[in-house]
């Protein structure tokens, strides 16, 4: 994986785990136009099968704030051209995190607001240390949520929910994220949570990876159809596991007590 961006810092572990840091602490992490462009070519990167990655865990430098979402200072004085043209790169770019093959776990450090917020939300699951608070404040600034915050957020949270949040644009906490479904797990420091999201992931990349893929493409795309058709696309995707060499190693590991060793063949 490129580890020369501008905006973002990868680091590729043996196991097959990517640590994304959104790496713009001075400003919060907020995404400006590089950034996009820099998280756009690392989805593009991940998603290739050579890119030996089986879970990424995306975070924010520091321990104030995990995104502040699109950098204002940046869009201060755009025309309206400039400005749509550089959500095309945001809108690519959350496309290429709502596409990739591979888990992706939210490891959420700090403050979480607007595109942050939806950052998160458009993550596989996400742990938050305690003291890190979730906005959609776009309403406050004469826009709205644009990148899939008015999607994401009904899904996981409910209708209601929803509305509340994004049309007062106020805050919340990351214990009452957790109630909503928004997150998984509260951590108490920035440490822990790191420790926790990399044991997690672990556990992850461990598995058979062509399972892991299958799955996650299973529920994304199930949870958008109807009862028989999601199931239906269960058992194809069940189905082509079947004849994969992973699927042998896994049986015959079980039946010779041993650990399986899963190659993603």
């Amino acid at each position: 994986m490129n580890s020369s961006y501008d905006t973002i810092l990868t680091e590729l572990t043996g196991d097959g785990i990517l640590v994304v840091t959104l790496n713009r602490p001075q400003a919060s992490n907020a995404t400006n136009t590089q950034m996009g462009r820099d998280m756009l070519d690392m989805w593009r990167r991940v998603a290739s099968k050579s890119s030996g990655v089986r879970c990424v865990i995306l975070t924010g430098a520091g321990n104030k704030a995990f995104s502040g979402g699109g950098d204002l200072k940046e869009r201060n004085g755009m025309t309206p051209a400039q400005w749509e043209t550089q959500h095309e790169i945001f809108e690519a770019s959350r496309r290429g995190l709502m596409e990739c093959p591979v888990p992706v776990v939210a490891a959420v450090n700090g403050h979480a607001y607007g595109g942050g917020c939806e950052t998160v939300l458009a993550c596989d699951f996400a742990y938050a240390v305690r003291s890190a608070r979730f906005a959609l404040t776009e309403v406050t600034l004469g826009i709205m949520p644009g990148s899939g915050g008015t999607q994401h957020l009904p899904r996981i949270a409910g209708t209601g929910r929803a509305m509340e949040v994004i049309l007062t644009g106020l805050p919340f906490s990351a214990e009452e994220a957790a109630a909503w479904g928004i997150v998984n797990r509260v951590c108490d420091d920035v440490a822990s949570l790191m420790c926790e999201a990399r044991a997690t992931a672990a556990r992850i990349a461990a598995n058979a990876p062509l399972s892991i893929r299958q799955a996650k493409k299973a529920i994304r795309t199930g949870v958008q159809m109807d009862i028989r058709s999601a199931l239906q696309f269960e058992v194809e995707a069940y189905n082509r596991l079947v004849g994969t060499q992973d699927r042998l190693e896994g049986v015959k590991a079980f039946n010779e007590k041993r650990k399986p060793v899963f190659t993603g063949h």
